[in-house]
């Protein structure tokens, strides 16, 4: 029995990866990728997945701390379940085997003990918002200095007030309520999770839009950042040749332009370096 699947599992669960990990065989996808993601559009995104073949990786109507800001990170995922009384004794005993002190009440601080720089702490607590708060001001506290990423949580959070006020991160979530966290069995760490309609992997790169969410596989990250990239570049040169009168809609806004529109964004692209 684990916490969190051995480091080969971890491995075995993001084949087409061939990148660097972290020591536990997470995924880790590089900080430049990151970046470039920051800019794009959940559509850009979705277009990369749709054509591979991932049609689940989005999920949509979340309240959100900043919806000012974006949230792009790896995923440290976290599964929590109805509390059951021999499921909850194992889990406890489990965790403090493994050296990671823990009650039946405070289930939710090993989660985020777990996460370094640029995670985004993913927590799949089955849309429970009253006793279903997996976080307040204090976790938050702790994600923001460890992360400066945030947080997904298909759930609750409290202390709504000091969450917002904290800068570096952005948290996604279902309600809020006083209540603490209670009746609640963490059953893994870093295990496949859902969200909602969605199914996230850890070392998923979370990117968080004012659309909602998407869960991009690590193997795809690369090719989305530089598709939307792509796609942004596109559309400013049709959007200025429009506004010159150069070219129709017509023109412009379809999947293959005509050759003279091609060679005329070529030379634009060479033009801007």
């Amino acid at each position: 029995m684990y916490i969190q699947p051995p480091t080969d599992t971890l491995v075995a669960l993001s084949p087409d990866w061939h990148g660097e990990r972290f020591p536990d065989g997470r995924p880790r996808v590089s900080d430049a990728v990151l970046d470039e993601l920051r800019n794009a559009t959940a559509e850009e995104i979705w277009t990369v997945l749709w054509d591979a073949g991932y049609e689940r990786q989005f999920e949509g109507n979340w309240e959100r701390t900043h919806p000012d800001k974006r949230l792009v990170g790896r995923a440290v995922t976290a599964q929590f379940l109805p509390q059951r009384p021999d499921l909850d004794a194992v889990m406890v005993k489990t965790a403090n085997d493994e050296g990671r002190p823990t009650r039946s009440e405070n289930q939710n601080w090993l989660v985020v003990e777990s996460l370094v720089d640029g995670d985004v702490m993913v927590v799949d607590i089955f849309g429970k918002v009253y006793e279903g708060t997996v976080i307040g001001d204090q976790l938050g506290t702790a994600i923001n200095a460890r992360t400066k990423a945030g947080a997904v949580i298909h759930g609750g959070i409290r202390d709504l007030e000091g969450i917002s006020q904290l800068e570096h991160i952005n948290v996604y979530y279902r309600g809020t309520d006083p209540t603490p966290i209670r009746n609640v069995t963490l059953a893994g760490l870093n295990i496949p999770v859902r969200i909602g309609g969605a199914t996230a992997m850890p070392g998923d790169v979370v990117i968080g839009t004012p659309a909602g969410v998407l869960f991009l596989p690590p193997h795809l990250a690369e090719r989305a950042a530089q598709d939307s990239a792509e796609t942004r570049r596109r559309d400013e040169f049709a959007k200025l040749r429009l506004q010159q009168g150069r070219y129709s809609t017509s023109d412009t806004d379809v999947e293959v332009w005509a050759e003279h529109v091609a060679r005329d964004y070529q030379e634009w692209c060479t033009a801007r370096g």
